[in-house]
């Protein structure tokens, strides 16, 4: 029996793992494990998520590191750390693609070749832990991906417009299929895939019904690539003119058609403060970066609506892959709470949600630091049940906060809540953590 499917609710955490490594005149590397140090404290991090009731934890392997030029794989880093993993007893969710590729690779996703390559890559892992590892997603939140690199032009390779977003979609999609089908033979039936998507939602504050035909096309392409790799693009589907406008061929279509992936586990990640865009009315926006829809907190109205659509809408197994709210202690104990109850309130009524995924164990840095110019203090986001304290030196303490103890009580259930003082500021032993190998573990 695989995990899933033991009708238990199974709770995990992730390690925030972007990876957009190349740079340009006014744009910083932007690897979330150089500026958590997350590289320097990996053996502690894993602890963490073990330490505070994680049964699985979802984590990125950076593709550029391990193969830094065209034909050369270096393991030394991964085999320890996916050795970690089996000392704890952690289940390691590998995402294979958190957005970046090597920084030898002209055009990225764009490249001629890319699919074929990150097929490659991902084979190599598979067979490298085959013994250890079958927990896989091939992609995550392929349509940021797409968006990002390909409609708003923020990420390599910067195109714009719906041409670029087809372009985008049409490689990362056949990378996403051939990926999964060069595992599946690796691993045959022990593999298992969680797709994992962003649970965009968008509403209206218009009594007139004046958004409601870009709404309904902004919810059908937040779903695109996981449609097609899931072979539901067929003739009859709302974008498949308009992707034959912008440039994916019958050829591309078919070929989706002829080579479909399923997902074990279909994973979507929800956040209450940014998973719902608000159109206003007379307020045009691009929705990107530089000019963001207004958004609404739907709260766990929210979460419910993404895990009931996508369980519907692809009929596997669902699991929330990602939530949490960037605040104070008090207002991530609510959100922490409110969710899990949602979670397991929507279970009582017979949906089939499998996952419970907190992101991220510790802090993390802002997207926008790679656009910046201010010291990466000034990016940190609240998030994680480990707070991330600068000393002196630079060296980022991994200190536990309240929301800690709560997830592991959720996690456990069997452990009381603590009757914590909740303060909001955060406290460290100077000369504590200052070891990769620590004293919590």
């Amino acid at each position: 029996m695989n995990w899933f499917e033991d009708g238990r609710l199974h709770f995990g955490l992730g390690i925030e793992d972007t990876f957009i490594p190349q740079e340009r005149a006014g744009e910083r590397s932007l690897d979330e494990y150089e500026l958590t140090q997350h590289y320097r404290f990996w053996h502690q991090d894993l602890g963490l998520a073990k330490e505070a009731g994680g049964e699985f934890l979802r984590w990125g392997i950076p593709w550029y590191r391990i193969n830094p030029e065209p034909g050369v794989w270096k393991w030394d880093w991964l085999d320890q750390v996916m050795d970690r993993f089996a000392e704890l007893e952690l289940r390691p969710l590998v995402d294979l693609m958190h957005y970046g590729t090597p920084t030898w690779l002209d055009n990225q996703f764009l490249n001629s070749s890319y699919p074929e390559r990150v097929a490659d890559y991902s084979a190599r892992v598979a067979a490298r832990y085959a013994d250890t590892v079958v927990d896989y997603t091939p992609v995550n939140e392929p349509m940021i991906h797409t968006l990002f690199s390909g409609k708003f032009g923020h990420w390599p390779p910067y195109l714009s417009g719906d041409d670029g977003l087809v372009a985008l979609v049409r490689n990362l999609s056949k990378g996403f299929v051939l990926a999964q089908q060069n595992m599946s033979e690796v691993l045959g039936e022990r593999a298992v895939f969680t797709h994992v998507d962003a649970g965009f939602r968008f509403v209206s504050d218009s009594t007139t019904g004046e958004h409601d035909e870009e709404i309904r096309h902004l919810k059908a392409r937040s779903y695109l690539v996981e449609d097609l790799v899931t072979g539901k693009v067929d003739a009859d589907h709302e974008l498949t003119h308009w992707l034959s406008r912008h440039g994916m061929s019958d050829y591309d279509l078919s070929w989706h058609l002829e080579n479909i992936v399923l997902p074990d586990v279909m994973g979507v990640n929800y956040y209450p403060l940014h998973s719902t865009e608000l159109l206003e009315t007379g307020k045009a926006v691009r929705g990107d970066i530089a000019d963001p829809r207004a958004v609404r907190n739907d709260w766990t109205e929210g979460l419910a609506d993404v895990l009931a659509t996508y369980g519907q809408r692809y009929g596997a197994p669902v699991a929330l892959t990602e939530t949490c709210l960037t605040g104070s202690y008090h207002q991530r104990l609510q959100w922490l709470d409110a969710s899990v109850a949602c979670v397991q309130q929507l279970r009582a009524e017979g949906q089939n949600i499998v996952g419970y995924t907190w992101w991220p164990v510790t802090d993390m840095y802002e997207w926008t630091y790679r656009y910046g110019t201010e010291p990466l203090e000034h990016y940190r986001l609240t998030m994680g049940l480990w707070d991330l304290v600068p000393d002196e030196t630079g060296t980022l303490h991994r200190v536990k906060n309240p929301v800690a103890d709560r997830f592991l009580h959720h996690a456990t259930n069997d452990v009381a809540p603590s009757g914590v003082d909740i303060t909001e500021e955060a406290a460290f032993v100077s000369d504590q953590e200052r070891s990769p190998r620590p004293l919590h573990i």
